[in-house]
């Protein structure tokens, strides 16, 4: 009992590291709460959603907190992780009574309570823009959230743990403008050029944006969309798990 409780404490406070130290990054706050709540304001008072929904905010918020999703997951974590590998720190942590299970643990950790910070403030921005979601379509559109953060912290650690630091940070920074302007993650399919309108959707961007707006939008579980989800997790876990180099 005391050794798990001993490790849940040292996962506890490599997670309570690694979130203090995204947010006290003015870089990362820019990519993971301006950045989405321009995107907000813009899908809000543009007509890009114009027949989607009851009004914009109620399509535009959903893509919004799954965009969040990607920005802490993928881009967020990969960079992090990617720089930590570069200098010996994901080396070091590995060979301490924490090890390589519970740093991985405690980077969950981080994720998940600054996407539940993210929701806090992109969604009561939406609330004061007139979102109002039902009560099981929100819970169910958070579930779909966190496993949306696993799924991309997975494929982030898997950018981080095979390439180097600063083709890390390439790919991840145009992976995020790619997914979320062309993956459908933000903007519906139908709203997107019908030359990859028919592939989004197999995207792990696009299953994220369709089962969450299926889930706050209507209160129903995208089934294809959450399949594709857990697949690109379990492909992404498995890929990582199988090529991740710690130094």
């Amino acid at each position: 009992m005391s050794t798990a409780t001993s490790l849940s404490g040292r996962v506890w406070q490599q997670g309570r590291y690694e979130t203090l130290t995204m947010l006290r990054n003015g870089e990362q706050l820019v990519l993971l709460v301006v950045l989405p709540l321009m995107a907000l304001i813009g899908l809000t008072v543009t007509p890009f959603l114009d027949g989607l929904g009851p009004n914009r905010v109620d399509v535009a918020a959903p893509g919004v907190l799954a965009l969040c999703t990607l920005s802490t997951g993928f881009t967020g974590q990969g960079i992090a992780t990617g720089f930590d590998r570069r200098y010996g720190v994901l080396r070091f942590l590995s060979t301490t009574p924490l090890g390589r299970a519970g740093l991985i643990a405690g980077k969950t950790v981080a994720v998940l309570v600054v996407l539940a910070i993210q929701v806090v403030v992109i969604g009561g921005i939406a609330w004061l823009l007139g979102w109002r979601p039902s009560f099981p379509g929100a819970i169910l559109g958070l579930v779909l959230l966190a496993v949306g953060a696993a799924v991309f912290t997975a494929l982030g650690l898997l950018v981080a743990g095979t390439a180097r630091p600063e083709a890390t940070l390439a790919v991840t920074n145009l992976v995020w403008i790619l997914f979320g302007v062309f993956g459908g993650i933000v903007m519906p399919s139908s709203k997107l050029p019908s030359q990859i309108s028919g592939i989004v959707g197999f995207l792990p961007s696009g299953a994220l944006g369709d089962a969450s707006r299926a889930a706050f939008l209507h209160g129903t579980l995208d089934l294809q969309a959450a399949v594709v989800l857990i697949v690109w997790g379990a492909a992404a876990g498995l890929a990582a798990v199988r090529w991740f180099k710690w130094n």
